[in-house]
């Protein structure tokens, strides 16, 4: 058996990864809308958009002729090189959109596929010249124009969409304004007609461009009169539903996701499957031609193949049972649903000095622009844009049906004309940027969210980029490696990236399973009807998370001391990363707090919102006393300063095991809400942190009797011990505020 049928099954099996990991990526594509508007059931959401993707998949033409010569030029190559470019370029590309997709961030898999391709190509270019290929230079090689037109379309699709978003859905919004259903029988024909005929203009000669479906020639030779045709019919339609009582934008929503799910299959396919289709092509004109492997040019791939419909439809299954299966494409989902949220709601992304500076520059034309327009303009445009009127079919929903509509039609609209002006336009960019712009239009990024929502959107737009970049080095090292190192390294690479995807995916289900018991809480409480049966969820729920806390904190206190006196990095670098993921955690229960305040009954809002706010804030206090003594610890040992004395690391070690304890005690209490030991444990807490004190205050007359410098370690000593004491302090605040929460007697 040729070894080489070997590579070709690596490739396949790669590409089924690579199929699951990119339907989980550009599943936001088409359905964050729909999900993010709450118009139908995930479940039947998933039904649509897999719909989409087996049609898509099954007339796709199945052969990218970007995978075959759009990078390299093959007549130049070997057998032996080129399957070594495919390789690389499907090693790299498993394991970067897993990677993207563990971050919960969109990425473009067209981008990926080329710029590894590029990369492969370059690497293998540079090998060839410099083993003095005879004639050839780099220009003969290397087919730059399709990666510069990738380039291109990063700069101009994420402008027109943007742009284009928010235009459209201000006028849609001035239009309809936040009591849409009101204002239905007066717009809704002109722009029902306008979002299916340009969903069925997209379909038709977007979705299936290029498929095995032939379109009839009177609708290719008339695209103008076709989509007037469409409109007219579709107006005609949409005013008849709308008389029978029938709800147009779910219909609009329902055509868009299933519409953009298709385009996906038809076109993208081809981002996970057309390498190893060209490596197979490239395998098949190789066995044929007798030669060995470092001699057969690849001239067979200088022209179009069509694959075969059996290898596409089974494709298509592989992605629509990965869309319905996928954890990681809902958290991919959930970004882009978060960044466009009408509500300010947990945010994803943190601040940046740019978005920061942005929201300022904003804020300062916004008044320019306010002082300008009459006022009665003004009164006119703020009734048009009233949020307080804001219809959601579900109470959980991110934004309106409107608003899904708009950016399901705009998209299918420019991709469409980008299509037919050969503009360079991503069906990724297209659909993220449109999503952002009608938030915009919608005033989702208020005073409260903009700075958080700009740089969630500066930090997808950076992973693009990152993307290009990342995937043209990568794939540029691994390719090369393949090729020197033959088919033994190649296959120990594969082992590798398996193993790689095989524990990431464990990682992710056991924090996804940490996560979801807390989230399948805090929606319980959102989702309950009764009022009175709001109390007992909340405090169920925020006895978990200050409970679990508390354990966090003990943890950490005992290992920060422990590894200070050992003078243990590694460590207290572990402890440095969970401090981060926790006060991920801690943000989160502060943002619960209010939407929990809110469902509680009047009485029990106005007896216990107080102390579930003061119980938070005192678990942020708690934690930023960790992080004060934290600091400097991790400082003193990364620095390699003076360790402390044997007489200091008794103290801190015996500090360490009575924290320990105290604090665990309160993790327990919090944890099983049985408080009957309060009273005691307070005072164990006390008797600890006066002991700190005594040990403090003595230290520091000590130093001032001998007239001692006060070294660093010295300052470390006395700083350790005084937020030693304020951790005991917030500890018992925070276990005081969870009693008087979860008791019914203060």
């Amino acid at each position: 058996m040729d070894i080489y049928v070997i590579i070709i099954g690596m490739l396949f099996t790669l590409a089924v990864f690579d199929l699951v990991n990119g339907v989980s990526n550009d599943a936001s594509n088409f359905l964050n809308s729909a999900v993010g508007s709450r118009a139908f059931g995930f479940k039947f959401l998933i039904a649509i958009a897999a719909a989409g993707i087996l049609i898509g998949a099954s007339c796709s033409s199945g052969m990218m002729d970007v995978a075959r010569h759009g990078i390299f030029q093959p007549e130049h190559f070997t057998f032996a090189e080129i399957i070594s470019i495919c390789a690389g370029a499907m090693l790299t590309d498993v394991v970067l959109l897993d990677i993207f997709n563990l971050l919960g961030l969109p990425t473009s898999t067209t981008v990926s596929m080329v710029f590894e391709l590029l990369g492969g190509t370059f690497s293998l270019s540079l090998i060839k010249l410099n083993r003095g290929a005879a004639g050839l230079h780099l220009g003969d090689l290397v087919n730059t124009e399709k990666a510069l037109s990738v380039i291109i379309a990063i700069f101009t699709s994420v402008a027109i969409a943007f742009v284009f978003g928010w235009l459209v859905q201000w006028i849609s919004r001035a239009l309809f304004t936040f009591r849409y259903k009101s204002r239905e029988r007066y717009f809704i024909a002109i722009f029902g007609g306008l979002s299916l005929a340009a969903i069925f203009y997209f379909v038709l000669f977007q979705g299936l461009k290029g498929s095995a479906l032939s379109i009839p020639a009177v609708l290719t030779q008339n695209k103008l009169m076709t989509f007037c045709g469409s409109f007219v019919f579709f107006a005609l339609l949409s005013e008849l539903l709308f008389l029978l009582k029938r709800n147009v934008l779910k219909l609009i929503v329902a055509a868009g996701t299933f519409s953009l799910a298709l385009s996906f299959a038809g076109n993208d396919l081809v981002n996970f499957i057309g390498v190893p289709l060209a490596g197979l092509s490239a395998f098949i004109s190789y066995s044929n031609s007798g030669l060995p492997a470092d001699q057969v040019l690849m001239t067979a791939l200088c022209g179009s193949e069509k694959s075969l419909w059996w290898i596409l439809s089974l494709a298509g299954v592989i992605m629509a049972i990965s869309l319905a299966t996928s954890k990681k494409a809902r958290g991919v989902i959930q970004t882009s649903v978060s960044l466009s949220s009408q509500s300010s709601s947990e945010e994803l992304f943190g601040t940046s000095p740019i978005a920061r500076a942005v929201v300022r520059y904003a804020d300062s034309v916004s008044s320019i622009v306010t002082g300008i327009v009459p006022a009665r303009m003004r009164r006119f445009l703020r009734n048009r844009f009233d949020v307080r009127n804001l219809h959601l079919e579900e109470s959980d929903a991110a934004f309106d049906l409107l608003r899904a509509s708009v950016n399901l039609m705009l998209a299918s609209i420019l991709i469409s004309l980008g299509t037919f002006l050969k503009l360079p336009l991503s069906t990724t960019y297209v659909t993220f940027m449109v999503a952002m712009g009608t938030s915009l239009a919608d005033k989702a990024w208020g005073r409260e969210t903009a700075v958080y929502r700009i740089t969630g959107v500066l930090s997808v737009i950076g992973g693009w980029f990152f993307t290009a970049f990342a995937a043209f080095v990568c794939a540029f090292i691994v390719s090369g490696i393949v090729f020197l190192g033959g088919i033994s390294v190649a296959l120990l690479l594969f082992a590798l990236v398996v193993c790689f995807i095989i524990r990431s995916s464990i990682r992710y289900r056991k924090k996804s399973a940490e996560k979801n018991s807390s989230a399948e809480e805090f929606h319980a409480i959102i989702e309950e009807k009764d009022p009175t049966k709001v109390l007992p969820l909340v405090r169920k729920h925020y006895a978990e998370g200050w409970g679990w806390y508390l354990v966090f904190v003990e943890d950490s206190v005992h290992d920060t001391l422990q590894a200070l006196a050992h003078d243990d990095l590694d460590t207290l670098r572990y402890v440095r990363q969970k401090m981060k993921e926790e006060y991920k955690t801690l943000h989160r229960l502060r943002k619960e707090g209010f939407a929990c305040s809110q469902k509680m009954t009047v009485d029990d809002s106005l007896a216990k919102k107080f102390f579930l706010y003061q119980a938070n804030d005192f678990a942020m206090s708690l934690y930023f006393s960790l992080e004060r003594a934290f600091k400097p610890c991790l400082n003193h040992v990364d620095n390699h300063l003076t360790p402390l004395s044997l007489k200091q690391k008794n103290i801190i070690l015996e500090i360490a095991s009575e924290m320990r304890d105290v604090i665990e005690d309160s993790a327990r209490m919090v944890l099983e809400s049985d408080y009957t030991e309060f009273e005691n444990l307070k005072n164990r807490i006390r008797s600890a942190g006066a002991k700190i004190v005594s040990i403090r205050k003595e230290t520091m007359q000590k130093n001032i009797a001998e007239n001692q410098n006060v070294a660093s370690v010295n300052l470390l000593f006395l700083t350790v011990l005084y937020e030693c004491r304020a951790i005991l302090d917030a500890t018992i605040y925070l276990t005081k505020s969870s009693k008087k929460m979860m008791t019914d007697f203060i």
